[in-house]
């Protein structure tokens, strides 16, 4: 997507926390998401990265996403990910083995079979 006008892609408003990892880099460093759409975010937070880094963001319920830094503002910066993802999965709840929100989730599953 970095050669693709994405202005008018429907993007989501709101606020996540995540780890970004600039490639060849080992450290990880914390940004808050602003918005995010199928193909990419904005990030925001104390990264030294410029235009056309390639980074990778591990975002709530997707995992490592990689991608490069399309632009970048003061402490704001743009991803255009490499392939897309589903936006709606980051807002969803996290599930962990064993926690109420699993075994809810794990139950509702069962009954929706029978």
């Amino acid at each position: 997507m970095s050669n693709v006008e994405t202005r008018q892609v429907n993007r989501d408003s709101l606020f996540l926390l995540a780890q970004v990892r600039v490639d060849g880099l080992d450290q990880l460093h914390r940004v808050k998401v602003r918005n995010l759409s199928a193909g990419g975010m904005m990030a925001e937070g104390e990264v030294e990265v410029g235009r056309g880094a390639p980074v990778e963001v591990e975002l709530r319920n997707i995992g490592w996403v990689k991608g490069t830094v399309a632009w970048r503002q003061d402490n704001r910066f743009g991803i255009a990910f490499i392939d897309e993802i589903d936006p709606k999965q980051a807002r969803e709840p996290l599930h962990t083995a064993g926690s109420p929100a699993a075994s809810a989730s794990k139950r509702g599953e069962q009954f929706r079979k029978l």
